[in-house]
């Protein structure tokens, strides 16, 4: 996330697409996140999906707080970035073709948990990272962007996971931004 909040005021992606980072949104009120984006003068939002009875209920919340960022004029984008639930079909149906997503495998090997210890068991000679479109199929949505990294002999899944991250910090505001690139606005609203 902060190499996103970054890349947007680095590349000025306000002049350049007419795009911007509205909002932190998290379900954990501890992230690092939160912090990081206060102090850049972002708005946050906690949402603790334990204080929901339901897994519908919490995506409810999460449409609505996000919607308060839609216009019809600039939709929102929906990046997630350390966001580890799984969203209701309904809630990836609602922001459909614009809701991102980061994998740290080279997609669509070794989807879900535990990435990196599965591609050391495996024996791969490289790993990666995804960023891929959210569907209702876990880690399963069209590749939009990837970076490989070498699986180097002496590699535990921490070594694996913290080169992987370096490449994911470069590869998903460029992910982004290729998106934005391709779906911008024209001035009466449309694509």
């Amino acid at each position: 996330m902060a190499a996103i909040v970054e890349a947007a005021r680095r590349e000025d992606w306000a002049k350049r697409y007419g795009a911007r980072v509205a909002a932190v949104i998290s379900n954990r009120a501890s992230a690092g996140g939160l912090e990081f984006a206060r102090k850049r003068g972002l708005d946050t939002a906690v949402l603790d999906h334990k204080a929901f009875v339901t897994r519908e209920a919490f995506d409810e919340a999460l449409a609505a707080a996000i919607g308060r960022y839609d216009s019809p004029a600039a939709p929102a984008l929906v990046v997630l970035a350390g966001f580890m639930r799984i969203l209701t079909p309904a809630f990836v149906s609602r922001h459909e073709g614009r809701l991102l997503n980061i994998h740290p495998s080279l997609l669509p090997a070794f989807p879900g948990l535990h990435t990196h210890e599965r591609v050391l068991e495996a024996g791969c000679r490289f790993a990666g990272a995804t960023v891929h479109l959210v569907t209702t199929e876990l880690d399963h949505g069209p590749i939009l962007a990837q970076a490989a990294v070498p699986v180097l002999p002496a590699d535990d899944a921490d070594t694996l996971a913290a080169r992987v991250l370096t490449q994911e910090h470069n590869l998903y505001p460029r992910a982004i931004g290729e998106w934005l690139l391709t779906h911008q606005l024209d001035e009466a609203g449309q694509r």
